[in-house]
């Protein structure tokens, strides 16, 4: 196959060109700094010679999108939207005009999508949309309406030729550096890695292997379109996410922090504490619906996992398998 991945220098990218292309797959890497083979020029919001890359390609994968570990000031959130919206809208019009479009549109979105909650999981089909809930900050419902205009450009895309899937992606979690694992491992590791503001708020994740092997399901399964979650069925509170996190790291202790002790973290790793605190129970009901299996289903095979490999120093050969 040939795979198309605008946006795809970050690790979310890196993680599909090492399985796609191990797997002896051709990938074509859109970005605005090319400096690798196989990496193409694109600004990310107008057509040009890229898209000559889309025509004849079977996959086009979008992550392109300003990262959300920033702080979530106006000006980064305006940025947050427009980088998102307008690759969605320019990726859409390049599949349009292909005179061979791909057959499949995998386009990037976010289980932030769905409401803080503490009660039950959110699936595709009966999760509550999220903004507006009582006792949050405000600005919260922000990133309701960044997922919400991301999947209306999907959706809004005249690509008839071509199967469009929203990917409602909870956090991946691989060895590379600088990625959250490797942030979060951080802090474990530092004796940090303690429950947040009580520990209550409920973390949602997927594998780096299980990332892989769900793309590539979608890939073979012409019958799912829409929204999909992309996140291991079993989340779980964030104070027992930390604990089975240092586990892994066989760090015994990690001292709690306030609310506004993450305040103070947040601002100093000038991210938000949006990341750290909001509910995000997220359950993957269409891909299990489907029948695929979770090769890390629960998180302290996982956390053990990549610990592992992360202490090997490398962030590991995933074998490409479709989901059984």
């Amino acid at each position: 196959m040939k795979i198309v991945i605008p946006g795809g220098t970050g690790q979310l990218g890196a993680v599909l060109n090492r399985a796609f292309s191990a797997a002896g797959h051709e990938v074509v890497v859109l970005t605005r700094t090319p400096r690798r083979p196989g990496e193409v020029r694109w600004d990310g919001a107008r057509l040009g010679a890229w898209a000559a890359e889309v025509d004849g390609a079977d996959v086009v994968i979008n992550l392109a999108g300003r990262s959300v570990s920033c702080r979530y000031t106006p000006a980064n959130l305006r940025a947050m939207m427009d980088s998102r919206v307008d690759s969605a809208r320019v990726v859409g019009r390049a599949i349009a005009a292909a005179d061979r479009p791909p057959a499949l549109w995998l386009q990037m979105s976010t289980a932030t999508y769905y409401a803080h909650r503490y009660d039950a999981p959110n699936d595709e089909a009966t999760g509550e949309r999220g903004g507006g809930e009582p006792g949050v900050p405000a600005y919260w419902g922000y990133s309701i309406a960044i997922a919400e205009a991301w999947e209306a450009e999907l959706d809004r895309a005249d690509t008839p030729a071509t199967r469009k899937v929203a990917l409602r992606t909870a956090m991946v979690m691989s060895p590379d550096r600088h990625g959250t694992f490797d942030v979060l491992s951080g802090l474990a590791r530092f004796g940090l890695g303690g429950p947040v503001a009580g520990g209550a708020q409920y973390v949602s994740w997927i594998h780096d292997r299980d990332f892989v092997r769900a793309l590539r399901f979608l890939i073979d399964r012409p019958d799912l379109s829409g929204p999909v979650n992309l996140a291991a069925p079993e989340p779980l509170p964030h104070a027992a996410f930390m604990r089975q996190l240092r586990a892994a790291w066989h760090v015994p202790v990690g001292l709690p922090a306030t609310r506004w002790m993450a305040e103070l973290g947040a601002f100093a790793l000038r991210t938000d504490t949006e990341l750290l605190l909001k509910s995000r129970r997220v359950v993957p009901g269409r891909l299990l619906g489907a029948g695929f299996s979770f090769d890390y289903p629960r998180w302290a095979p996982a956390a053990a996992d990549l610990a592992r490999r992360a202490r090997a120093g490398h962030a590991g050969r995933l074998p490409l398998t479709a989901g059984r």
